[in-house]
């Protein structure tokens, strides 16, 4: 295809083994999987290791997690899944998962996933927004009981797996381009949760471009998954990128240091994604710096900034280069820049992928010098459709093709970019994005609060922590204490969104007219 971007200056970097312009399949999304099965039918494609144990789960070839994805999107048609129905997948990562979105794309339906440990509201709030017809989670939890109150079909994943083993369906067609594979929900650029709608397209195309630029092996790859697949940058660079090039997938249900540093020496991993927070956990764990490295290849980090000490460190224990940073969002499937693997740059997210452009403006939308700092703006094909059911929000994200991030970024002179600051007020703690403003609704709720405000404050190991800090009403104060304001959030929201941090203060910054000053807490915190 022809090239979607002019000459660039990051063009004069470009690295010698990817083109600037790649050719995309016209094809739905669990064509990725299927397409692998003339060359690696009876390669393991994945294996369950419980991140306690280390005990061994199930392992499918890629035969046979393709017959249990159309067993399984057999089973979701005759739940009423067809093209178009939203499926909530509000599962851990397991086969189970992987199963759960393939299935759900070869049925025709569009995935919806959601976190398994998010709190009932929360996931109320999600599928009712979505409007997800079938629910799919594990029984006698929350998704479960929300299903159950909504008058929802819900799937148990002992149901899920029994529906491996019916007659295998035919995949149903559609439209690549417009169909919508998967509806992320996250936070955008304007705030309230809303959900970005990814065409099978944007999935295909993103998924080329990151293998691409990483130099994937096909049926050479072994890959850790232990970044939530429920997250876009799961499902894209742990999930997706190594099952498309017939690798096999690790799969953790959750992240431990130890047990990640045992099956890299067992086996051998290639590929090792993730946040910033983990290869910390991996230097700070004594199995983490013993661990054999030595397979390793070029492994990426985003969804939160890296520090250029630990991609320092983490390259002296591996004994060579090997963590690279990237960047993506939700709404661009989500990566758009990357290092190149033999010239990165620490502090940078790198060069636009291929067919991707990227340009940094000022308040008035006019372009900046090289090294002044602006608005990150994106445009290519991994970019969203749009927010599902918002169309103003869509246009105010979306301008004649550009993406506006949100994100304050530099380029240099040769067309490395750097994030330097957020126009949002997004807290962006271990790769988790969390909106102060549901934060501080919660704590609102509390009997003793009279004012709060919610920050992000610098942290060493997780990027930013979440910091309230608290005005108590009169008759309150020196009755209640920082830890059950804290206890009060624990019992209502996601972990990740419960503050670390709880200062009580006597006043908050507020104009004249009320209005509350986020910027001067965080420069007093």
């Amino acid at each position: 295809m022809a090239s979607l971007v002019e000459e660039r200056p990051w063009h004069r970097v470009w690295p010698a083994h990817v083109p600037r312009s790649l050719d995309y399949p016209h094809e739905p999304a669990w064509r990725l999987l299927e397409r692998n099965l003339p060359r690696f039918a009876h390669r393991v494609a994945l294996q369950e290791i419980d991140h306690e144990s280390l005990a061994a789960g199930r392992s499918l070839t890629y035969e046979e997690l393709w017959r249990a994805v159309r067993g399984v999107a057999s089973g979701l048609t005759a739940a009423g899944v067809e093209r178009g129905t939203r499926v909530g997948l509000c599962l851990p990562n397991s086969a189970a998962l992987v199963i759960g979105y393939y299935a759900t794309w070869v049925a025709g339906g569009t995935v919806v996933p959601v976190n398994p440990g998010a709190r009932e509201g929360e996931i109320e709030q999600h599928v009712t927004d979505a409007g997800v017809a079938v629910v799919v989670g594990p029984s006698a939890q929350a998704a479960e009981t929300v299903a159950s109150r909504l008058t929802l079909p819900f799937i148990d994943a002992r149901e899920l797996q029994a529906m491996e083993s019916r007659p295998p369906a035919v995949p149903v067609a559609g439209d690549s381009g417009r169909d919508v594979a998967v509806l992320l929900y996250t936070g955008g650029t304007t705030g309230a949760p809303k959900g970005a709608m990814l065409s099978h397209r944007n999935i295909v195309v993103n998924t080329t471009q990151f293998a691409e630029w990483y130099a994937f092996a096909p049926g050479d790859e072994v890959s850790v998954c232990a970044l939530p697949l429920f997250h876009s940058g799961g499902m894209s660079g742990v999930m997706n990128v190594p099952l498309s090039a017939g690798a096999t997938l690790l799969v953790f249900g959750r992240f431990s240091a130890a047990a990640v540093a045992h099956a890299v020496t067992r086996h051998r991993v290639t590929r090792l994604f993730g946040v910033p927070t983990m290869f910390i956990a991996l230097l700070n764990d004594p199995a983490g710096r013993a661990a054999d490295y030595s397979s390793l290849r070029a492994c990426r980090t985003n969804a939160a900034p890296l520090p250029p000490s630990v991609k320092a460190a983490f390259d002296e224990l591996v004994g060579r280069e090997v963590l690279i940073e990237g960047y993506g969002l939700t709404e661009t499937s989500p990566l758009t820049h990357a290092n190149p693997i033999h010239r990165a740059r620490a502090g940078s997210i790198g060069l636009p992928l291929p067919d991707t452009d990227a340009r940094i403006v000022d308040e008035s939308g006019r372009d900046v010098a090289p090294g002044q700092p602006g608005e990150l703006l994106i445009r290519g094909p991994q970019v969203m459709l749009g927010y599902w059911n918002r169309p103003t929000a869509t246009a105010e994200a979306l301008c004649d093709g550009w993406l506006k991030t949100g994100d304050i970024a530099r380029m240099d002179d040769e067309g490395y970019f750097a994030i330097v600051d957020r126009l949002k007020d997004l807290i962006n703690t271990a790769g988790f994005k969390v909106w102060p403003r549901e934060v501080e609704e919660t704590i609102y709720a509390h009997e003793a609060v009279a004012l709060v405000m919610v920050i992000g404050v610098p942290d060493d190991y997780r990027g930013e922590a979440v910091k309230a800090c608290v005005v108590l009403k009169d008759g309150h104060r020196g009755r209640v204490r920082e830890a059950e304001i804290a206890e009060f959030c624990r019992a209502r929201l996601t972990p990740y969104k419960v503050p670390r941090i709880v200062e009580f203060r006597d006043a908050l910054p507020q104009t004249t007219t009320g209005k509350m000053l986020r910027r001067l807490l965080r420069e007093s915190s």
